[in-house]
């Protein structure tokens, strides 16, 4: 048995690899061909095991200034397609989750949410994507939709402080929203996010998926 989970573990290494190095050279030829080469009893696993590390891989890569952002873009891009060919959104495999969206809070800047929502979605996870949103807008949508995790990424101060308000609105209806925020504003000032009142704050996409499976496990 113990031999069977090191071959399996050396196995899922050297693909781990392989993927990684196809991702980067942008190579969809490549990484299907190891997709369709893998055994995984559902696509799941191969999520969990094989494209998350690969990405957690390269967003080290990032952090250390061995790749540039806009391979993090990329690669995000590219997993999502993979994930989205074997496990289609409303698969029943899907991962069992709250209701989620993402937006841009009266902000014009959305690299920061599409590398979010790629990874996330690239993750196994499903979510809305609403763009850009005033207060009102968001807090209508996330009414109607029954949000219960919503992710909001500003690059511009002024977007960051209106946080606040928003958290105040979804307060005054009595609605139960676990709000994530990210981006410039909240680097600079490592405090801002209690400040506004969010819940969590990621200092990068990779960040996402750990406070989801933080806030999976708290509701479980």
């Amino acid at each position: 048995m113990t031999d069977k989970i090191e071959n399996n573990n050396e196995a899922n290494s050297k693909l781990i690899e392989e993927f990684e190095k196809a991702l980067l050279s942008l190579n969809r030829v490549t990484l299907k061909k190891l997709m369709d080469s893998a055994s995984f009893e559902s696509p799941i696993l191969f999520i969990e095991k094989i494209i998350v590390p690969v990405m957690e891989r390269i967003g080290l890569g990032w952090e250390q200034n061995r790749l540039a952002l806009s391979q993090i873009y990329m690669s995000g891009r590219i997993c999502e397609e993979l994930v989205d060919k074997i496990l289609p959104p409303g698969a029943s495999e899907r991962i069992d989750q709250p209701n989620m969206a993402i937006c841009v809070l009266e902000d014009h800047h959305f690299l920061g949410k599409r590398i979010v929502y790629s990874l996330l979605r690239a993750s196994g996870f499903e979510l809305k994507d609403y763009g850009g949103l005033t207060v009102d807008e968001v807090v209508e949508r996330v009414k109607n939709d029954n949000i219960r995790v919503l992710f909001i990424s500003v690059l511009m101060l002024p977007s960051a402080l209106l946080v606040k308000q928003l958290k105040e609105k979804l307060a005054a209806l009595n609605i139960d929203v676990k709000i994530i925020v990210g981006g410039a504003p909240f680097t600079f000032d490592p405090n801002l996010w209690k400040e506004v009142k969010a819940d969590f704050v990621g200092h990068n996409a990779f960040d996402a998926v750990n406070i989801i499976n933080e806030i999976m496990e708290e509701v479980s």
